[in-house]
């Protein structure tokens, strides 16, 4: 049910940002950048300054952390753990909420209420930023209808998936260095591309640039080296979620990735949503994994339900247009390996992970066409055009193409919604002279 709060616009039943939700962000108020990077909380239309409350006292920061609340990013007060996670949460609720504003015995009631009003940003005022600082990205491959749609176009149908698909969660170590927010332009890639029927490379920009549908997981906790942990020791780890876009450049992928896979083909940009929508809010939303092909080694196998049950959207605006095309939806849930499993698998050699850690889950597609969470798919390789609203068709992306993903779990009268994560295709910027 909905959680009533005394901040009307979180009460609209589709409103992204109630009470339920309380998504964690970083901004700063536009026009006056002098001001520095906050750490904000989204309530309805607002952004709630948790630095300002910290400095009036109605917060208190986490125990032996307390710089957390003035730091320009989630990671320090990821570190306070699982514990001042939840007591952080349960504060802020007991604030905004219509019911509960004393429960907790902290402070007068009506004198905290005047002091988060004078806290409350609104989200029109303010430019939202990296919302946590990304010390490594991994890429996973775990989505099975995407993995069989493209094994079958490169490898036919009979050999769509790998031997160890079914059996391990597949990755590759990206480039945090790549990892943008929501609204940073990105560039078509140069790279090196070998045209059908020729002999050798050329280098030029990609002519098959694509997206990908994606969750990210944020790792809020660490993990000693050489000593793995248990998916559910893993689930605890995870702070939240953001939405991520994996751009690819198909066509560079396809001369370079045997036999190591993608490199420089998702290294231009990966773009995440400015919010991260935590656990905690997520937590009616739990649904069990899909059905096991084949039954996974004692390590990788869930205690309970791991993923989630969230509605994600893609549109696709074409250049010089103000109308959106929505072109795939589909849902978390599709996932075959949770991100609870992908972190535990990730550890299972004893690598050591860090605070900010991101893991991408993989293209999330689902059984048909309208699923696919990639252009490559929904094209089928190029074969099939995708009809968009005012006539135009895209194979693979133009430049001016802009991008917008959403998500969102619905609950009963109330929507949990992670924001946009948004991103348009600039030309590629010309090399320099040595280059070509």
């Amino acid at each position: 049910m909905l959680e009533p709060s005394w901040i009307e616009s979180a009460n609209d039943p589709v409103a992204p940002f109630p009470l339920n939700n309380l998504p964690h962000c970083v901004f700063s108020r536009t026009g006056d950048p002098g001001a520095g990077w906050r750490l904000g909380v989204g309530i309805g239309d607002s952004i709630l300054d948790i630095g300002a409350l910290a400095e009036t006292g109605v917060i208190a920061p986490p125990a032996g952390h307390e710089d957390a609340f003035r730091a320009p990013s989630w990671n320090p007060f990821m570190a306070a753990g699982p514990e001042a996670w939840a007591a952080f949460r349960n504060r802020l609720q007991v604030l905004l909420s219509a019911d509960r504003r004393s429960q907790d015995g902290e402070g007068d009631a009506d004198g905290d209420r005047d002091a988060v009003g004078r806290a409350l940003v609104p989200q029109s005022a303010a430019t939202l930023h990296m919302p946590f600082t990304v010390a490594e990205y991994t890429d996973f491959y775990a989505g099975i209808h995407h993995a069989s749609n493209v094994g079958t176009m490169f490898r036919g149908p009979e050999n769509a998936l790998p031997p160890n698909w079914l059996h391990i969660p597949i990755g590759y170590n990206g480039r945090a260095s790549t990892v943008v927010v929501s609204g940073t332009p990105v560039h078509r890639p140069w790279g090196q591309l070998k045209p059908r029927g020729a002999d050798v490379p050329v280098f030029a920009p990609s002519r098959r640039f694509d997206i990908e549908l994606e969750m990210g997981a944020v790792v809020g906790l660490p993990s000693v080296m050489g000593q793995p942990v248990s998916v559910a020791e893993a689930d605890r780890m995870i702070f939240g979620y953001v939405i991520l876009n994996d751009w690819s450049a198909r066509d560079i992928q396809a001369w370079e990735y045997q036999p190591l896979g993608p490199f420089q083909a998702k290294a231009t940009a990966t773009t995440i949503s400015p919010w991260i929508v935590t656990q905690a809010a997520l937590a009616p939303f739990r649904v069990p994994g899909p059905r096991r092909e084949t039954e996974l080694l004692p390590y990788l196998r869930e205690p309970g339900p791991m993923s989630h049950d969230i509605e994600l959207d893609v549109s696709l605006r074409p250049s010089g247009s103000e109308t959106a095309t929505s072109i795939a939806r589909t849902n978390f849930q599709e996932l075959y390996y949770s991100p609870a499993q992908q972190l535990c698998h990730h550890t299972s050699s004893g690598c050591r992970m860090n605070i900010g850690d991101l893991l991408g889950t993989g293209t999330i597609s689902g059984p048909e066409r309208k699923n696919c969470g990639s252009l490559l798919e929904i094209s089928w390789g190029g074969k099939n055009p995708i009809h968009l609203q005012g006539g135009e068709e895209r194979r693979f992306l133009e430049d001016g193409d802009s991008v917008v993903m959403t998500g969102w779990a619905q609950g009963d009268g109330y929507r949990i919604g992670f924001g946009t994560c948004e991103g348009t295709v600039h030309p590629a910027i010309d090399p320099p002279d040595w280059a070509t």
